[in-house]
C-alpha cells in the first residue's frame, strides 16, 4: 500500500439506539464517547481535539466539550450533512499529520424520534425557490434523481428494491438494528409512496442515538487496547446545495471524492472487502456505486440484482443493516465509520464478512450534495 500510516481508528461505540426518551443529545453523546474511549483503552484526559457536528445547538463543540469537561487543543464543527464525519476522519489525519493534536473524538447525538428537531432559520434562503413549487423537502430531491435515472437508464423499482432486501437481510443478523423481520422485493414494491418512485421501504428510518468514534497518532496507538484501524484514504467533494442546482441528477461528488481517496490509498476497486455506504435512500446507494467507479454510469441496477450485496453475496455491503433497518437519527455517517472498523476487527459475530482486511465508507450530506470517502484497512 503506499499510503503512510499516520493514524488510525482506535475506539468506536454507539449510545443507545431506536427510541430515547430519557436521554438529549448530549447524553447520547456522552454515552458514546465513553464507551469509545473504553473500547480504545483511553480516558478523557487523552483527548486534545474535539469534532462534532449536528443541528441541535449553537456552538455544538462548546456546549460538548463542557459536558464532557474536556480541554482540547483543537475543535472542529464541521457539518455537510450525513458526510461530515468521514470528513471529520480525514481533517483528525491531517491535524494529527500536521502535530495539532493526538487524539481526537468525534461524536455524534440526535432525538430525532423522540423530540424532532424544528427547521432552522436559514431552511427558507434556499427552499423558498423550491418548496412553493411542490418539492417535498429532501425526500423529493432524492425522487427527482430516481426518476431521472430511470428515465435515462430504464432503471426499475425492483433494483432499487434490491437494495432495500439485502440490507434488511444483514439487520436480522445484528440485535441492535431498528427493523429485523425479513421483507421481499414485494413488500418494498407494496409499501406506500413518499415521493414517487421512492415507496416507504426505499426510504431511511427515523431514530434516536449516537456514536462515537476515537482517531490517534502511531504513537498512541503503541498503547491502546485493541487492534489499530488504519485511515488509509481520505477523500471530500461538493457540487451544489439545492437539488436544482445538482449539475447531473445521475452522478453525485463520489467521483472525485472518491478517486482522491483510492488514490491516496494506493488501492484498487477490487481489493475492497466491505463497503459501507450511506443509504438514506435506496437511490443514494446506486447512484454511490456508480460514482465510486464500481461499475459504470447507468449499470448501478444491474450490479445489485440477484442480492449480490446481501449476506452470502460477492459484495457485502451496509453489513449492520444500514440506515434503511439499523439506525438513522438524521446525519448517518458517523455509524458507517464504526460498522467498518468492527468489520476488520473481525467483532461482527453472524454478520462477521470473512477475511476483512480493507473498507471503503462513504458519507453523503444534503441532498446528493456533499460526499465524502475514506478507506481503512487493518494490521
Amino acid at each position: 500500500m503506499k499510503s503512510e500510516r499516520i493514524a488510525a481508528i482506535v475506539g468506536v461505540a454507539e449510545s443507545d439506539l431506536g427510541k430515547t426518551p430519557n436521554k438529549n443529545v448530549l447524553q447520547l453523546q456522552a454515552q458514546a464517547a465513553k464507551a469509545a474511549l473504553d473500547d480504545a483503552g483511553l480516558t478523557k484526559d487523552d483527548v486534545d481535539a474535539l469534532f462534532t457536528a449536528g443541528n441541535w445547538a449553537w456552538a455544538p463543540n462548546l456546549m460538548l466539550a463542557e459536558y464532557l469537561g474536556l480541554n482540547t487543543k483543537y475543535m472542529d464543527s464541521t457539518n455537510i450533512g450525513g458526510s461530515s464525519f468521514e470528513a471529520h476522519v480525514g481533517h483528525a489525519m491531517a491535524g494529527i499529520q500536521a502535530g495539532l493534536f493526538n487524539v481526537a473524538l468525534i461524536t455524534y447525538g440526535s432525538t430525532n424520534r423522540t423530540n424532532p428537531m424544528k427547521p432552522t432559520s436559514q431552511a427558507p434562503l434556499t427552499a423558498q425557490y423550491e418548496q412553493p413549487y411542490g418539492l417535498p423537502g429532501t425526500v423529493g430531491s432524492y425522487a427527482l434523481a430516481a426518476m431521472r435515472h430511470m428515465h435515462q437508464y430504464g432503471t426499475t423499482s425492483e433494483q432499487l428494491a434490491e437494495i432495500a432486501v439485502a440490507t434488511r437481510k444483514w439487520a436480522t443478523l445484528n440485535e441492535r438494528a431498528y427493523k429485523r423481520e425479513p421483507i421481499e422485493i414485494s413488500d418494498v414494491l407494496n409499501s406506500r409512496y413518499i415521493a414517487e418512485p421512492l415507496h416507504l421501504l426505499d426510504c431511511c428510518l427515523v431514530t434516536d442515538g449516537g456514536g462515537a468514534v476515537i482517531v490517534a497518532s502511531k504513537e498512541v496507538v503503541s498503547r491502546t487496547k485493541k487492534r489499530p484501524v488504519w485511515i488509509l484514504g481520505h477523500g471530500e467533494a461538493n457540487s451544489h446545495n439545492t437539488i436544482t442546482n445538482m449539475p447531473d441528477l445521475t452522478v453525485t461528488s463520489a467521483r472525485e471524492s472518491g478517486q482522491r481517496a483510492f488514490e491516496m490509498a494506493g488501492v484498487a476497486r477490487a481489493e475492497i472487502d466491505v463497503a459501507e455506504i450511506y443509504d438514506s435512500f435506496t437511490i443514494t446507494v446506486l447512484l454511490t456505486l456508480e460514482a465510486l467507479g464500481f461499475c459504470e454510469p447507468g449499470e448501478g441496477g444491474a450490479f445489485v440484482s440477484g442480492q449480490r450485496t446481501a449476506p452470502e453475496g460477492s459484495f457485502p455491503m451496509n453489513t449492520n443493516g444500514g440506515g434503511l433497518s439499523y439506525c438513522h437519527p438524521g446525519m448517518y455517517g458517523i455509524f458507517l465509520l464504526i460498522e467498518a472498523v468492527r468489520q476488520l476487527r473481525g467483532e461482527c459475530e453472524m454478520r462477521q464478512v470473512n477475511d476483512a482486511e480493507l473498507a471503503l465508507v462513504h458519507g453523503t450530506g444534503g441532498v446528493l450534495s456533499s460526499t465524502s470517502t475514506v478507506i481503512l484497512g487493518r494490521d
